[in-house]
């Protein structure tokens, strides 16, 4: 009998998998299980919480929403998500109403999205006639508009913000629809912490960010923002820190920003942990043989024949530079352009020396005269 590895891991799970990594994860909901799977493999996790999922401010708003649906009586019940049907049903249950929901949509055609939804609706009693095969809201919009909806009432269960596009692509098919946002999402009140995260991003000390949402996204995007920061965060994001989405509609307003995430085939965290693990070690880890050994870079620890250094974000920055270059030389007006900072010729030649003496073996660094700087890496 063969032990199920943790968390959705891949057979090959070690704990030393993302030794030298720095991940982001920017949930709120479920963040334990995340950075403890990324710890556990050897990741270094900067937790920023962009956002976080709260109740509505004010449960009379919840309960008129309740109200209306049951008066509406709907012919169809668009449940999203697992919580906002739970929630749902408790806060109709403390108005003394749960019992009249149940009846009410006892009597719907119930789609739901995903099988987290349809445990919600079990648990609740009821049955669900179809799942959207996709777990989105566009592809459970498309479910109900295979049939004509022209004239039916439509109750659909927000999921933590108001999608009108899908609303609106209800009415214009002549449906009445009622709406239902059992919870909301809000920024996250330590918006320093979401801050740090956006300076260690564009600094380079993150290797990759997660994100299971998209409000997430858009409220870091925001953070950058009101920083001045937001092209330099999504320069990063497009070309040297990893976004890993849950899912495609976590992944929408990155794609829109010209970032592409990677995503998993399933939408679960277990998946989405799998994933990322193997991108970073699949493709996130350079070797080099040089002149004084083997060198391995990942993330921001340099191993030279087996010993090992913590770089700083200038060094770090500076090595990545000459290890993209594969020996080649690497002129100081590009190695300024890599350095976070601004760096002229001679910072540059100072920040060399500092790279040196942190490495295992600052011969792997060799001069070239009135050029540059190249990594002493032998040929094939």
């Amino acid at each position: 009998m063969t032990e199920t590895p943790p968390d959705g891991a891949a057979p090959g799970f070690r704990v030393d998998q993302l030794d030298g990594f720095r991940i982001g994860v920017t949930s709120d909901r479920r963040s334990e299980d995340l950075i403890a799977a990324f710890e556990r493999r050897g990741a270094d996790v900067v937790h920023a919480p962009t956002i976080r999922m709260t109740a509505v401010s004010d449960d009379s708003i919840l309960e008129a929403e309740t109200r209306a649906v049951i008066a509406g009586n709907p012919d169809v019940l668009l449940a999203t998500t697992s919580y906002g049907i739970r929630r749902w049903f408790e806060a109709a249950d403390a108005a003394g109403i749960g019992d009249e929901l149940t009846e009410t949509l006892a009597n719907a055609r119930i789609l739901v999205r995903g099988p987290k939804a349809r445990g919600a609706i079990r648990a609740a009693t009821l049955d669900d006639q179809g799942m959207s095969e996709r777990e989105t809201t566009t592809s459970l919009v498309d479910l109900v508009l295979r049939g004509d909806v022209a004239g039916l009432t439509v109750a659909v269960q927000l999921h933590g913000f108001t999608d009108p596009d899908q609303l609106h692509r209800l009415e214009a098919a002549g449906a009445t629809v009622l709406s239902v946002a059992p919870y909301r999402w809000t920024a996250h009140e330590d918006s320093a912490r979401v801050l740090r995260l956006v300076e260690a991003i564009c600094s380079g000390m993150i290797d990759a960010v997660t994100f299971t949402s998209a409000p997430a996204v858009e409220a870091l995007f925001n953070t950058a923002d009101a920083a001045g920061r937001l092209d330099e965060l999504q320069e990063a994001l497009r070309e040297s820190v990893v976004a890993a989405a849950v899912g495609p509609v976590t992944a929408a307003p990155l794609v829109a920003a010209g970032i592409l995430p990677i995503v998993p085939d399933r939408f679960r965290m277990g998946a989405l942990i799998r994933l990322l693990c193997e991108h970073l070690e699949d493709s996130c880890i350079a070797r080099l043989t040089t002149e004084f050994g083997e060198v391995e870079l990942r993330g921001r620890v340099v191993v030279v024949n087996g010993v090992r250094a913590t770089l700083s974000p200038v060094s770090l920055a500076l090595f990545r530079a000459l290890v993209a270059a594969e020996g080649a030389t690497v002129n100081r007006g590009a190695l300024s352009a890599a350095a976070p900072e601004v760096l002229d010729d001679h910072a540059v030649d100072v920040a060399m020396s500092r790279l040196r003496q942190a490495l295992p073996d600052g011969r792997i660094v060799a001069t070239v005269i009135k050029r540059g700087y190249r990594i002493a890496a032998t040929s094939d």
